[in-house]
C-alpha cells in the first residue's frame, strides 16, 4: 500500500493528509469555542493549533513527505512552520470577524485554507526538506 501511496504527487497527499489534519484541528477549535464562547475565537484558534500540532507532524512527517528525519529536527522546524503559519490564520481570522463580520466557524474556514498553502510550501522547502 505504502508503495501506490507515495507514487501520488505530494501535493495531492498534502491536500488529503492536510484536509484531516484541519477537520481535526477544526473540531478542537469548534469544541473550544462552544465552551468557552465565540467572543473566545483567537483562544480557540491557539489552543487548536497546539492541540493538533502532533497529530498534523505525524501525519505529515510519514505520510506527505515520507519522514526518515531527525524527529527533533523536524518537529522544531515544522513548530516555526506552524508559527508563521498561525499568524497569517490568526490575521486572516480577525479579518473577516472583526472587519467583515463572517460567523467565528466560517471565517476559520477560509483562514485555514489559505494558510494551508503557505503551509505547504514551508513543510516542502523547510520543515521536510531532503538534503542531497
Amino acid at each position: 500500500m505504502r508503495k501506490y501511496w507515495f507514487k501520488i504527487s505530494d501535493k495531492i497527499r498534502f491536500l488529503l493528509v492536510g484536509g484531516f489534519n484541519a477537520g481535526v484541528s477544526y473540531i478542537i477549535y469548534s469544541i473550544i469555542c462552544l465552551i468557552l464562547g465565540a467572543h473566545a475565537y483567537q483562544i480557540a484558534l491557539a489552543l487548536a493549533w497546539a492541540i493538533s500540532s502532533v497529530v498534523s507532524f505525524t501525519t505529515q512527517k510519514f505520510l506527505v513527505f515520507k519522514g526518515g528525519g531527525n524527529w527533533t529536527k523536524e518537529y522544531i522546524k515544522c513548530c516555526t512552520t506552524w508559527f508563521f503559519s498561525y499568524l497569517i490564520n490568526a490575521g486572516l481570522l480577525e479579518i473577516f470577524v472583526k472587519y467583515l463580520h463572517i460567523n467565528v466557524f466560517i471565517a476559520q474556514i477560509f483562514a485555514t485554507l489559505a494558510a494551508a498553502i503557505f503551509t505547504y510550501f514551508l513543510f516542502k522547502k523547510f520543515a521536510f526538506r531532503v538534503k542531497i
